[in-house]
């Protein structure tokens, strides 16, 4: 293709509009003639959808901009795009073939106001990365100092600002023409598609975003971020340390300096579990090629170009809805999800839950102990499955989320594939659990969700007894967890209105003068308290039992 024409707008909107209503009519057209679902058609369908991704993957190559951000955005988007897709579009390289020399080198002297060896004595014309939005260059500050150069390319915001006005053109057809379409908030995901890529086009919030990590991370141990040099970086230019290493997955580079590969590992997990479930931002391109290891063993950390946020009330959220797998609380779970905007408002809430319980079981039922990549990337493919059957729309910073996570337990199970993630997990999870307010928060809540015993005991044991499968056993340790919780708050309530009644008792005995039943009134006043206690005792223990297992 003449690269003349890429920059044309017309050319640009016309092959992405085009290549759109393509797929769309391809994937209409074969419904339509394939009435029977059968293995067969399955086959078919499947096939269709790579020719459609190996399609898109050229053109994203071809025309570089935001057809391979936009594939990037995707491919973490299960809710959006089939399975097959998504697997093309992960393998969308986000590199491109470099622009000369001389327009990175205009680049830098129009926002440096001057030539560019006013600040370095030698930088290599070569980029040693190039990639959708920018190239990166080896050079030297005068004073020797090896540094990494990030400069935008040649015309890219200009590229970006026609596709957008594509995308919405797409977006449009989709609402007017497809389910799909008019199911989902397609406004909002436009939205998300143009903040996300509009902040990448300014490396002023990579800097930014750089500083923060820096920060936040300073007292980590084993883990390095690079300075940056504030004074020389623009809105298209960045300038950072140069970092001496390998890739993280390099295994010969770790055998050759005797790095332990599940050292790194672990702090690889202790790293991105600290960003994943606490609040404040994440790294969500967490792939080898932004994840270093220098000689010495330091894991090394760069490009803070897409990064995600956990906030406060999201953490509280994600807390409270493994909450709700714990106690078996499913409507505590849903709403979580309605609190953290997954569900849109036509949500059959009823069936979610009920798939969302039968799911859990499924693996629960497998035990944890079996829980590995593998595993994680069917429950993975089961939520994409689930989430394109129901109104549901995962926000940016979830579906940032979600891919983050991928990519690492690969990046793990690739250093140190013996990596055992539950028990890794388990003193975090503890901690993350109890919330960062009060360590009886666990406590608080169990207590406050089964504050109505008198209902959910007999409802607890009515099912026991229907249950002839169960032959009068418990189906999962957690039901009878439940049962006990409900058990000690009921005898708590009962201690509680004692203490009440008897105390009562005291006061209007005394003030009528019948002292003959007064010793009656201080028994229950006094068992009241000191069952309330014990039970308490008990229960609070069994709490802690809980949470250390």
């Amino acid at each position: 293709m003449n690269q003349r024409f890429k920059y044309i707008s017309f050319y640009r909107i016309t092959v992405i509009v085009w290549m759109s209503i393509k797929f769309l009519a391809q994937l209409f057209w074969f419904k339509k003639t394939h009435r029977i679902w059968d293995q067969e058609t399955r086959q078919k369908w499947e096939a269709l959808l790579v020719r459609q991704a190996e399609e898109y993957r050229r053109n994203a190559i071809r025309l570089g901009g935001l057809l391979i951000k936009f594939g990037q955005f995707l491919s973490s988007r299960g809710d959006l795009l089939p399975q097959a897709f998504i697997h093309e579009l992960e393998g969308l390289v986000d590199r491109v073939k470099p622009v000369p020399f001389k327009y990175s080198k205009k680049t830098i002297e129009e926002d440096w106001n001057g030539p560019i060896d006013e600040h370095f004595s030698h930088i290599e014309k070569k980029p040693i990365a190039s990639a959708s939005i920018g190239e990166v260059y080896k050079a030297e500050l005068l004073d020797g100092t090896p540094v990494a150069v990030k400069v935008q390319r040649y015309r890219v915001k200009e590229i970006f600002q026609m596709d957008f006005k594509a995308l919405r053109i797409v977006f449009f057809i989709l609402s007017k023409f497809t389910r799909y379409g008019r199911k989902a908030d397609l406004p909002a995901l436009y939205r998300e598609v143009v903040a996300v890529i509009t902040n990448e086009l300014d490396f002023t919030m990579e800097l930014e975003n750089g500083n923060h990590f820096k920060k936040r991370f300073k007292d980590f141990e084993n883990v390095y971020i690079p300075d940056y040099y504030s004074e020389l970086s623009t809105k298209r230019v960045l300038v950072m340390e140069w970092i001496d290493g390998a890739k993280i997955t390099d295994l010969p580079f770790m055998k050759r300096h005797q790095i332990q590969r599940e050292h790194i590992a672990k702090i690889l997990f202790d790293l991105c579990v600290e960003q994943f479930l606490f609040a404040g931002m994440f790294h969500s391109d967490p792939h080898p090629g932004n994840l270093m290891l220098k000689p010495d063993g330091t894991v090394v950390i760069i490009d803070f170009g897409m990064v995600g946020e956990v906030k406060q009330r999201d953490a509280n959220s994600i807390r409270m809805m493994v909450q709700g797998f714990i106690l078996d609380d499913y409507d505590r779970v849903i709403d979580a999800l309605r609190e953290m905007d997954f569900l849109l408002d036509n949500a059959d809430t009823e069936k979610i839950k009920k798939m969302i319980k039968q799911t859990t079981d499924m693996y629960l039922e497998g035990g944890f102990d079996k829980l590995d990549a593998h595993v994680m990337n069917d429950i993975l493919e089961d939520l994409q499955e689930f989430v394109k059957e129901q109104p549901i729309q995962l926000p940016a910073d979830y579906a940032f989320l979600g891919r983050a996570t991928s990519i690492i337990v690969g990046v793990l199970t690739s250093i140190y594939p013996q990596v055992d993630l539950v028990e890794w997990g388990r003193p975090v999870i503890k901690k993350w659990m109890t919330g960062e307010s009060s360590s009886f928060s666990l406590y608080k809540d169990i207590a406050r969700d089964t504050a109505k015993p008198l209902l959910s005991l007999p409802r607890a044991l009515i099912e026991y007894l229907e249950d002839g499968d169960k032959e009068r056993e418990w189906k999962t340790e957690t039901h009878q967890q439940k049962l006990f919780h409900q058990f000690y708050l009921f005898y708590s309530w009962l201690s509680f209105v004692l203490f009440i009644i008897g105390t009562v008792g005291i006061f209007y005995l005394q003030k009528s003068g019948s002292a003959g039943y007064l010793p009656f009134a201080w028994l229950a006043a006094t068992l009241g308290v000191v069952g309330f206690l014990i039970i308490g005792m008990t229960h609070f223990r069994m709490i802690k039992n809980i949470r250390r297992k």
